[in-house]
């Protein structure tokens, strides 16, 4: 099947998983009910939950899951390693703690930007280490020192984040564990305009290096023969990946999954043409994580599940099917 077939596909299932999330949730509205509310019409208390509950907390798990899903295929591209995403290298890690230390001080009640403030902060530092520590001394990036310095820098940025939450009071330490969880129950219009700044140029960039990432893909050596500067390459893609990364984790906490399982769906479907993969990944990542978010609104309604439970119960099983799929495509 045809990439834009793919894509048609995969843009119509994300209208209707955005139709799924603004009309489920704990409070019964049927379809007459959102539509009279997009006109602008019908009760007051219909107007509030689908203009500022549901609609800014879609478009938030749209922009995230598609940066996420983008992020992670950039990420394995450039590291050439199927398991490469932004997690693997520290950079959530960094921003959870980032945004733990500002809800343990009880920051956030009286200033609601500290939160995504911190938590961006803690990207970049995280991003910071990771690339000063896999750089030599030409500015080259040696690409099994910075999977090892992400891994290892993860696991520092946990040992801080552990330290914080056994430091923390109780009312904030539980904010904190559901933070950590990923969840988009705090989304407001506010939060989207945020996002949106760092998602949109962010994707923009990344879909302009699908060229040099095909390149990549057939060697450094060669790609650099053909015109690729590849260092530059490289490390705009890290620097870009790793800002969108942060903007989404600083939104929703920590998510997993979704920049690791839809790059390898993908790929299964269409191969490496990063022109069509990275589009289809985005596509893909605003659907699914839309979905998770969706269902973590309604199994246990009027309760709710944190959306990274959610991912981490679906993603699991998917990663661990197409790992032995592939498996068993390089012994056949």
């Amino acid at each position: 099947m045809k990439p834009l077939v793919y894509g048609l596909i995969f843009f119509t299932t994300l209208v209707i998983a955005t139709g799924l999330s603004i009309w489920l949730g704990p409070v019964d509205l049927t379809s007459a009910q959102i539509l009279e509310t997009i006109r602008g019409e019908g009760p007051p208390e219909n107007l509030y939950i689908v203009r500022e509950i549901r609609g800014p907390r879609t478009i938030l798990a749209i922009m995230v899951g598609g940066g996420l899903a983008l992020a992670g295929a950039v990420f394995q591209a450039l590291l050439r390693n199927p398991l490469a995403e932004p997690y693997i290298l520290g950079i959530s890690s960094g921003a959870a703690t980032g945004a733990v230390l500002v809800l343990s001080l009880g920051l956030v009640a009286s200033q609601a930007w500290t939160l995504p403030a911190a938590a961006f902060i803690g990207s970049l530092l995280a991003i910071s280490i990771v690339l000063a520590v896999s750089s030599n001394h030409s500015q080259k990036i040696d690409v099994r020192v910075l999977l090892l310095a992400g891994v290892v820098t993860g696991a520092f940025f946990s040992a801080c984040i552990s330290l914080i939450l056994t430091l923390s009071d109780a009312p904030n330490l539980r904010s904190a564990v559901l933070w950590m969880m990923g969840s988009l129950s705090g989304a407001e219009w506010s939060t989207v305009t945020v996002v949106s700044v760092y998602t949109f140029p962010c994707a923009i960039i990344l879909f302009g290096l699908a060229r040099p990432l095909n390149l990549l893909t057939i060697g450094e050596e060669t790609a650099n023969y053909l015109g690729v500067k590849v260092e530059r390459v490289k490390l705009t893609g890290y620097i870009v990946a790793s800002l969108m990364t942060a903007a989404g984790v600083a939104a929703t906490g920590i998510i997993g999954f979704v920049g690791l399982i839809v790059p390898h769906g993908i790929r299964l479907l269409i191969g490496n043409d990063y022109r069509f993969l990275l589009p289809l990944c985005f596509l893909c990542g605003a659907t699914f994580l839309t979905l998770a978010d969706t269902l973590s609104r309604i199994l246990i309604s009027p309760a709710e599940i944190p959306v990274g439970v959610v991912t981490a119960l679906f993603g699991v099983p998917a990663f661990l099917w197409l790992l032995r799929r592939n498996m068993k495509a390089g012994h056949s």
